[in-house]
Protein backbone atom coordinates (compact mmCIF):
# COMPACT_ATOMS: atom_id res chain seq x y z
CA UNK A 1 0.00 0.00 0.00
CA UNK A 2 1.54 3.23 -1.10
CA UNK A 3 2.05 6.47 0.50
CA UNK A 4 -1.46 9.01 -0.49
CA UNK A 5 -0.34 12.82 -1.30
CA UNK A 6 -0.87 14.69 2.06
CA UNK A 7 -0.69 18.23 3.32
CA UNK A 8 2.71 18.84 5.11
CA UNK A 9 3.22 17.88 8.37
CA UNK A 10 2.62 20.71 11.27
CA UNK A 11 5.46 21.71 12.79
CA UNK A 12 6.95 20.34 16.07
CA UNK A 13 5.12 23.05 18.26
CA UNK A 14 3.72 20.52 21.21
CA UNK A 15 6.96 17.87 22.37
CA UNK A 16 6.56 19.46 26.06
CA UNK A 17 2.73 18.94 26.88
CA UNK A 18 2.96 15.78 24.02
CA UNK A 19 4.06 12.84 26.51
CA UNK A 20 1.96 13.70 29.28
CA UNK A 21 -1.21 13.66 27.41
CA UNK A 22 -0.44 10.36 25.50
CA UNK A 23 0.43 9.04 28.52
CA UNK A 24 -3.70 9.05 29.87
CA UNK A 25 -4.48 7.68 26.51
CA UNK A 26 -3.24 4.11 26.39
CA UNK A 27 -0.22 2.49 24.99
CA UNK A 28 0.51 -0.78 23.28
CA UNK A 29 1.76 -2.22 26.88
CA UNK A 30 -0.84 -0.43 28.79
CA UNK A 31 -4.09 0.02 26.77
CA UNK A 32 -7.22 1.45 27.91
CA UNK A 33 -11.05 0.29 27.28
CA UNK A 34 -14.12 3.01 26.31
CA UNK A 35 -17.61 2.60 25.91
CA UNK A 36 -19.42 4.84 23.12
CA UNK A 37 -23.03 5.63 22.61
CA UNK A 38 -25.08 7.94 20.08
CA UNK A 39 -27.91 8.43 22.44
CA UNK A 40 -29.97 6.16 20.41
CA UNK A 41 -33.88 5.70 21.91
CA UNK A 42 -34.61 2.98 22.94
CA UNK A 43 -38.63 2.12 22.67
CA UNK A 44 -41.33 3.27 25.57
CA UNK A 45 -44.10 0.96 26.95
CA UNK A 46 -46.20 2.35 24.16
CA UNK A 47 -43.30 1.21 21.30
CA UNK A 48 -42.28 4.45 19.80
CA UNK A 49 -39.12 5.87 20.83
CA UNK A 50 -38.47 7.43 24.06
CA UNK A 51 -38.14 11.33 23.79
CA UNK A 52 -34.74 12.13 23.06
CA UNK A 53 -34.34 14.39 26.42
CA UNK A 54 -35.02 11.33 28.44
CA UNK A 55 -32.40 9.74 25.89
CA UNK A 56 -29.37 11.79 26.96
CA UNK A 57 -31.03 11.62 30.90
CA UNK A 58 -30.44 7.72 30.39
CA UNK A 59 -26.74 8.65 29.13
CA UNK A 60 -25.64 10.81 31.60
CA UNK A 61 -26.52 8.06 33.72
CA UNK A 62 -24.59 5.42 31.84
CA UNK A 63 -21.33 7.66 32.31
CA UNK A 64 -21.83 7.65 35.68
CA UNK A 65 -22.05 3.52 35.93
CA UNK A 66 -19.31 3.53 33.52
CA UNK A 67 -16.95 5.58 36.06
CA UNK A 68 -18.65 3.65 38.80
CA UNK A 69 -17.45 0.41 37.02
CA UNK A 70 -13.93 1.35 36.37
CA UNK A 71 -14.17 1.74 32.30
CA UNK A 72 -10.96 3.90 31.09
CA UNK A 73 -13.26 6.30 28.47
CA UNK A 74 -16.77 7.13 27.29
CA UNK A 75 -16.69 8.60 24.13
CA UNK A 76 -20.28 10.16 22.96
CA UNK A 77 -20.84 10.32 18.94
CA UNK A 78 -22.25 13.98 17.54
CA UNK A 79 -25.25 13.72 14.90
CA UNK A 80 -28.28 15.27 13.63
CA UNK A 81 -31.19 12.63 12.91
CA UNK A 82 -34.23 11.26 14.42
CA UNK A 83 -32.93 7.86 15.64
CA UNK A 84 -29.84 9.76 17.81
CA UNK A 85 -30.49 12.07 20.67
CA UNK A 86 -26.70 13.43 21.13
CA UNK A 87 -25.84 16.78 18.37
CA UNK A 88 -24.05 18.64 21.38
CA UNK A 89 -22.06 16.00 22.85
CA UNK A 90 -19.60 18.41 25.06
CA UNK A 91 -22.61 19.23 26.78
CA UNK A 92 -23.56 16.06 27.91
CA UNK A 93 -20.23 15.35 28.71
CA UNK A 94 -20.10 18.28 31.02
CA UNK A 95 -22.76 17.12 32.71
CA UNK A 96 -21.17 13.35 33.40
CA UNK A 97 -18.03 15.29 34.73
CA UNK A 98 -19.76 17.27 37.36
CA UNK A 99 -20.77 13.69 38.49
CA UNK A 100 -18.10 11.69 37.70
CA UNK A 101 -13.75 11.32 39.38
CA UNK A 102 -12.28 9.26 36.45
CA UNK A 103 -13.23 8.52 33.37
CA UNK A 104 -11.99 10.54 30.44
CA UNK A 105 -14.77 11.90 28.16
CA UNK A 106 -14.75 12.66 24.37
CA UNK A 107 -16.13 12.76 21.65
CA UNK A 108 -17.05 10.19 19.08
CA UNK A 109 -17.24 11.91 16.69
CA UNK A 110 -17.02 15.38 16.59
CA UNK A 111 -18.02 16.54 12.68
CA UNK A 112 -15.39 18.64 12.36
CA UNK A 113 -16.00 19.58 9.04
CA UNK A 114 -19.41 21.28 9.58
CA UNK A 115 -17.84 22.90 12.94
CA UNK A 116 -16.10 25.94 13.77
CA UNK A 117 -12.64 24.22 14.88
CA UNK A 118 -11.89 27.08 17.39
CA UNK A 119 -15.36 26.78 19.05
CA UNK A 120 -14.51 22.88 19.35
CA UNK A 121 -11.02 23.63 21.08
CA UNK A 122 -12.58 26.10 23.21
CA UNK A 123 -15.94 23.70 24.44
CA UNK A 124 -13.36 20.87 25.02
CA UNK A 125 -11.05 23.06 26.80
CA UNK A 126 -13.79 23.99 29.20
CA UNK A 127 -14.89 20.58 29.07
CA UNK A 128 -11.21 20.05 30.25
CA UNK A 129 -11.34 22.45 33.12
CA UNK A 130 -14.82 20.79 34.35
CA UNK A 131 -13.34 17.45 34.57
CA UNK A 132 -10.10 18.34 35.73
CA UNK A 133 -8.26 17.55 32.69
CA UNK A 134 -10.09 14.30 31.50
CA UNK A 135 -11.32 15.87 28.32
CA UNK A 136 -10.15 14.72 24.40
CA UNK A 137 -11.94 14.79 21.45
CA UNK A 138 -12.01 12.81 18.58
CA UNK A 139 -12.34 14.59 14.72
CA UNK A 140 -13.65 13.05 11.81
CA UNK A 141 -16.07 13.74 9.16
CA UNK A 142 -18.97 11.90 10.85
CA UNK A 143 -20.66 8.20 8.73
CA UNK A 144 -23.84 11.26 7.95
CA UNK A 145 -24.09 14.12 5.95
CA UNK A 146 -27.33 15.72 7.25
CA UNK A 147 -24.77 18.26 9.39
CA UNK A 148 -23.80 19.83 5.83
CA UNK A 149 -27.11 21.29 5.00
CA UNK A 150 -28.26 21.84 8.97
CA UNK A 151 -25.08 24.32 9.46
CA UNK A 152 -24.64 26.37 5.51
CA UNK A 153 -22.12 24.00 4.03
CA UNK A 154 -22.21 22.75 0.93
CA UNK A 155 -21.23 18.45 0.40
CA UNK A 156 -19.20 19.44 -2.94
CA UNK A 157 -16.78 21.47 -0.44
CA UNK A 158 -16.26 18.26 1.48
CA UNK A 159 -12.77 17.70 1.28
CA UNK A 160 -11.55 21.16 1.46
CA UNK A 161 -14.04 21.54 4.32
CA UNK A 162 -12.03 19.14 6.79
CA UNK A 163 -8.52 19.12 5.32
CA UNK A 164 -8.37 23.72 6.05
CA UNK A 165 -10.55 22.74 9.43
CA UNK A 166 -8.58 20.36 10.41
CA UNK A 167 -5.72 22.44 9.95
CA UNK A 168 -7.25 25.34 11.65
CA UNK A 169 -7.75 22.97 14.69
CA UNK A 170 -4.27 21.50 14.60
CA UNK A 171 -3.12 25.70 15.19
CA UNK A 172 -5.12 26.09 18.17
CA UNK A 173 -4.22 22.67 19.52
CA UNK A 174 -0.54 24.45 20.22
CA UNK A 175 -2.24 26.97 22.39
CA UNK A 176 -0.10 29.77 21.15
CA UNK A 177 -1.39 32.62 19.11
CA UNK A 178 -2.51 31.30 15.56
CA UNK A 179 -1.61 33.07 12.36
CA UNK A 180 -3.67 30.92 9.95
CA UNK A 181 -4.98 31.57 6.11
CA UNK A 182 -7.51 29.63 4.41
CA UNK A 183 -10.34 29.68 1.74
CA UNK A 184 -12.94 28.77 4.50
CA UNK A 185 -13.38 31.30 6.72
CA UNK A 186 -11.27 34.74 7.20
CA UNK A 187 -7.70 35.13 8.18
CA UNK A 188 -6.49 34.83 11.58
CA UNK A 189 -3.48 36.74 12.93
CA UNK A 190 -1.60 36.36 16.06
CA UNK A 191 -5.06 34.95 17.90
CA UNK A 192 -4.92 33.66 21.25
CA UNK A 193 -7.53 31.42 21.75
CA UNK A 194 -9.17 31.36 25.00
CA UNK A 195 -9.59 29.17 27.91
CA UNK A 196 -6.18 27.78 27.74
CA UNK A 197 -6.22 23.97 29.34
CA UNK A 198 -3.70 23.70 32.57
CA UNK A 199 -1.91 20.23 31.04
CA UNK A 200 -1.06 22.80 27.91
CA UNK A 201 -2.57 20.61 25.29
CA UNK A 202 -5.82 19.26 24.53
CA UNK A 203 -5.54 15.46 23.02
CA UNK A 204 -7.24 15.40 19.59
CA UNK A 205 -7.40 11.87 17.75
CA UNK A 206 -8.35 11.66 14.22
CA UNK A 207 -10.89 9.05 13.66
CA UNK A 208 -11.20 7.20 9.94
CA UNK A 209 -13.40 4.83 8.25
CA UNK A 210 -11.07 3.15 6.40
CA UNK A 211 -9.34 5.66 3.52
CA UNK A 212 -5.48 5.41 3.28
CA UNK A 213 -5.50 8.95 2.56
CA UNK A 214 -7.05 9.77 6.15
CA UNK A 215 -4.84 7.74 7.43
CA UNK A 216 -1.58 9.37 6.77
CA UNK A 217 -3.23 12.96 7.59
CA UNK A 218 -3.38 11.61 11.12
CA UNK A 219 0.31 11.24 11.57
CA UNK A 220 1.07 14.52 9.33
CA UNK A 221 -0.71 16.26 12.09
CA UNK A 222 1.17 13.93 14.83
CA UNK A 223 -2.71 12.94 16.14
CA UNK A 224 -3.35 9.01 17.49
CA UNK A 225 -5.81 7.06 15.52
CA UNK A 226 -9.04 5.74 15.88
CA UNK A 227 -9.81 3.30 13.50
CA UNK A 228 -13.77 2.57 12.98
CA UNK A 229 -14.35 -0.85 12.57
CA UNK A 230 -18.02 -1.68 12.04
CA UNK A 231 -17.90 -4.31 8.99
CA UNK A 232 -15.63 -7.13 7.98
CA UNK A 233 -13.14 -8.37 10.84
CA UNK A 234 -10.26 -6.16 12.79
CA UNK A 235 -8.01 -7.97 10.91
CA UNK A 236 -8.82 -6.47 7.44
CA UNK A 237 -7.50 -3.31 9.53
CA UNK A 238 -3.72 -4.27 9.88
CA UNK A 239 -2.73 -2.69 6.62
CA UNK A 240 -3.71 0.36 7.90
CA UNK A 241 -2.65 0.65 11.13
CA UNK A 242 1.34 -0.50 9.59
CA UNK A 243 0.51 2.29 7.54
CA UNK A 244 0.00 4.82 9.94
CA UNK A 245 3.53 4.02 12.05
CA UNK A 246 5.36 3.79 8.97
CA UNK A 247 3.79 7.35 7.75
CA UNK A 248 4.56 8.60 11.85
CA UNK A 249 8.50 7.31 11.05
CA UNK A 250 8.29 8.88 7.80
CA UNK A 251 7.34 12.10 9.58
CA UNK A 252 9.99 11.77 12.17
CA UNK A 253 6.89 11.90 14.79
CA UNK A 254 7.07 9.62 18.45
CA UNK A 255 5.24 6.39 18.23
CA UNK A 256 1.00 7.57 18.84
CA UNK A 257 -1.64 5.55 20.23
CA UNK A 258 -3.91 3.19 17.78
CA UNK A 259 -7.58 3.11 18.85
CA UNK A 260 -10.44 1.17 17.43
CA UNK A 261 -14.47 1.55 17.13
CA UNK A 262 -16.67 -1.14 16.88
CA UNK A 263 -20.07 -2.37 18.39
CA UNK A 264 -20.98 -5.14 20.96
CA UNK A 265 -23.07 -5.99 23.47
CA UNK A 266 -22.25 -8.12 26.50
CA UNK A 267 -24.76 -10.38 28.31
CA UNK A 268 -24.59 -13.51 30.88
CA UNK A 269 -24.22 -15.82 27.92
CA UNK A 270 -23.52 -15.69 24.27
CA UNK A 271 -27.07 -17.03 23.64
CA UNK A 272 -28.46 -14.02 25.55
CA UNK A 273 -26.38 -11.62 23.97
CA UNK A 274 -26.80 -12.17 20.57
CA UNK A 275 -30.23 -12.40 21.04
CA UNK A 276 -30.96 -9.53 22.81
CA UNK A 277 -28.65 -7.27 20.63
CA UNK A 278 -29.79 -8.97 16.97
CA UNK A 279 -33.33 -7.37 16.62
CA UNK A 280 -31.83 -3.90 17.12
CA UNK A 281 -28.73 -4.04 15.37
CA UNK A 282 -30.98 -5.46 12.29
CA UNK A 283 -33.36 -2.99 12.71
CA UNK A 284 -30.98 -0.06 12.72
CA UNK A 285 -28.50 -1.25 10.12
CA UNK A 286 -31.73 -1.96 7.96
CA UNK A 287 -32.99 1.34 8.26
CA UNK A 288 -29.25 3.11 7.48
CA UNK A 289 -29.38 0.38 4.52
CA UNK A 290 -32.95 1.60 2.90
CA UNK A 291 -30.81 5.44 3.04
CA UNK A 292 -28.18 4.16 1.41
CA UNK A 293 -29.74 1.45 -1.32
CA UNK A 294 -27.64 -1.74 0.25
CA UNK A 295 -29.73 -4.70 0.99
CA UNK A 296 -31.23 -6.11 4.02
CA UNK A 297 -29.24 -6.76 6.92
CA UNK A 298 -29.50 -10.62 7.80
CA UNK A 299 -28.83 -13.07 10.71
CA UNK A 300 -26.59 -14.57 8.67
CA UNK A 301 -24.33 -10.97 9.08
CA UNK A 302 -25.11 -10.41 11.90
CA UNK A 303 -23.88 -13.98 13.17
CA UNK A 304 -20.81 -13.66 10.90
CA UNK A 305 -19.91 -10.38 12.58
CA UNK A 306 -20.27 -12.03 15.89
CA UNK A 307 -17.67 -14.59 15.01
CA UNK A 308 -14.43 -15.07 16.63
CA UNK A 309 -12.71 -12.75 14.15
CA UNK A 310 -16.23 -10.67 12.94
CA UNK A 311 -16.71 -6.24 13.91
CA UNK A 312 -19.51 -7.52 16.44
CA UNK A 313 -18.07 -7.88 20.02
CA UNK A 314 -20.85 -9.27 21.11
CA UNK A 315 -21.52 -12.59 23.56
CA UNK A 316 -20.35 -13.15 27.44
CA UNK A 317 -17.70 -11.64 29.39
CA UNK A 318 -15.17 -14.01 28.33
CA UNK A 319 -15.96 -14.70 24.54
CA UNK A 320 -15.84 -10.39 24.22
CA UNK A 321 -12.70 -10.08 26.76
CA UNK A 322 -11.01 -13.28 24.19
CA UNK A 323 -12.27 -11.17 21.64
CA UNK A 324 -10.99 -7.44 22.85
CA UNK A 325 -7.66 -9.45 23.70
CA UNK A 326 -6.81 -10.48 19.93
CA UNK A 327 -7.87 -7.52 18.60
CA UNK A 328 -5.04 -5.16 20.72
CA UNK A 329 -3.12 -7.89 19.63
CA UNK A 330 -3.86 -7.97 15.79
CA UNK A 331 -3.73 -4.30 15.75
CA UNK A 332 -1.38 -3.05 18.39
CA UNK A 333 -4.53 -1.04 19.77
CA UNK A 334 -4.11 1.39 22.64
CA UNK A 335 -6.93 2.03 23.09
CA UNK A 336 -10.65 -0.25 22.40
CA UNK A 337 -13.80 1.45 22.36
CA UNK A 338 -16.57 -0.35 22.23
CA UNK A 339 -20.24 1.41 21.03
CA UNK A 340 -22.87 -0.11 23.97
CA UNK A 341 -26.13 1.38 22.51
CA UNK A 342 -27.44 -0.20 19.08
CA UNK A 343 -30.66 0.76 18.00
CA UNK A 344 -33.81 0.51 20.68
CA UNK A 345 -31.70 -1.99 22.92
CA UNK A 346 -33.46 -0.86 26.35
CA UNK A 347 -31.68 1.14 29.10
CA UNK A 348 -31.63 -1.86 31.28
CA UNK A 349 -29.78 -3.87 29.11
CA UNK A 350 -27.55 -1.45 28.55
CA UNK A 351 -26.73 -0.73 31.96
CA UNK A 352 -25.76 -4.01 32.61
CA UNK A 353 -23.77 -4.33 29.23
CA UNK A 354 -21.81 -1.47 30.48
CA UNK A 355 -21.53 -3.54 34.52
CA UNK A 356 -19.84 -6.37 32.91
CA UNK A 357 -17.67 -4.50 30.37
CA UNK A 358 -16.41 -2.78 33.57
CA UNK A 359 -16.06 -5.46 35.96
CA UNK A 360 -15.59 -8.93 34.26
CA UNK A 361 -14.85 -7.78 30.38
CA UNK A 362 -12.04 -5.28 31.70
CA UNK A 363 -9.74 -7.20 33.96
CA UNK A 364 -9.91 -10.35 31.87
CA UNK A 365 -8.71 -8.35 28.60
CA UNK A 366 -6.01 -7.63 30.82
CA UNK A 367 -4.88 -10.61 32.41
CA UNK A 368 -5.11 -12.41 28.78
CA UNK A 369 -3.01 -9.33 27.83
CA UNK A 370 -0.59 -10.15 30.60
CA UNK A 371 -0.41 -13.20 30.11
CA UNK A 372 0.21 -13.13 26.80
CA UNK A 373 3.76 -10.90 27.77
CA UNK A 374 4.77 -12.69 30.33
Amino acid sequence: MSTPPVPPAQPDALPDALPYALARLGTREHPTFGLDTFGDLELGPDGRPVHEAEAIRQVVAEGVLADEVGVDYLGLGEHHRDDYAISAPDVVLAAIAAQTSRIRLGSGVTVLSSDDPIRVHQRFATLAAISGGRAEVQLGRGSFTESFALFGHDLSDYEVLFHEKLDLFAAVQTEQPVTWSGTTRPPLREQVVHPRTEAGLLPAWIAVGGTPQSVVRAAAYGMPLVLAVIGGSPAGFTQLADLYRRALTEYERPELPVGMHSPGHVAATDELAREQMYPHQAAAFSRIGRERGWGPYTRAAFDEGASAQGALFVGSPETVATKIAWAVRTLGLSRFQMKYAVGALPHAQRAESIRLYGTEVIPRVRELLAQERA
